[in-house]
């Protein structure tokens, strides 16, 4: 991986499912604020929805986009924006989806997180919708900045585990019972 442009995503919306009609329809869930970290510029950018199409060419341009469901989730999401079909078009490790073929369930970024380095969310997405409603109605950037921030914690959350799943070759994560489990990861070979 020394050398490659890895890009950290997530995204957060402006629409819950509820909203558009159900998880079918992500496309219509619209995005507040996206954000990436890339290790070639070694930073971080918070993208606006009036700057998707700058943001897609970041994720289109990276040796290896790294995100948590980002590919059944956040994709068809900015799928409404473009018409790249970016799950195809872009190199990818979905951390929630390979975990959960090891697995055979879906597991959070909170516990993988807690489990790993210690650490959870600050939020959820349910806050950044309540904030961006905040936004709308008040049209005050200071909701949009909590958006920015929450969603930057996450990308970094997201990178955190990553790498400590390359180092490590493996994850920790507490289970429904609170109990601490491994699994497995291969996340540092040169195929992903």
């Amino acid at each position: 991986m020394a050398g490659k442009n890895i890009v950290y995503f997530d995204l957060e919306t402006q629409r819950s499912f509820n909203d558009v009609g159900g998880a079918t329809n992500k496309d219509k869930m619209g995005m507040s604020v996206g954000v990436t970290y890339s290790t070639a510029s070694a930073g971080y950018r918070i993208y606006g929805e009036d700057e998707v199409d700058e943001l897609v060419d970041e994720l289109v341009r990276a040796d290896l986009v790294v995100g948590w469901n980002h590919v059944e989730f956040d994709y068809p999401v900015l799928q409404g924006y473009t018409i790249y079909d970016l799950p195809n078009q872009t190199v990818n490790l979905d951390m929630m989806l390979d975990l959960q073929e090891t697995l055979g369930f879906r597991l959070k970024l909170d516990a993988a997180a807690a489990g790993s380095l210690g650490m959870g969310k600050t939020a959820d997405g349910l806050d950044a919708l309540k904030w961006w409603q905040e936004h709308k109605k008040t049209g005050s950037p200071e909701p949009l900045m909590k958006i920015a921030e929450y969603c930057a914690f996450d990308v970094k959350v997201t990178k955190c585990v990553h790498e400590f799943g390359v180092a490590q070759g493996r994850i920790r994560y507490h289970d429904r019972g609170g109990q601490l489990q491994e699994a497995a990861v291969s996340w540092g070979d040169s195929d992903q």
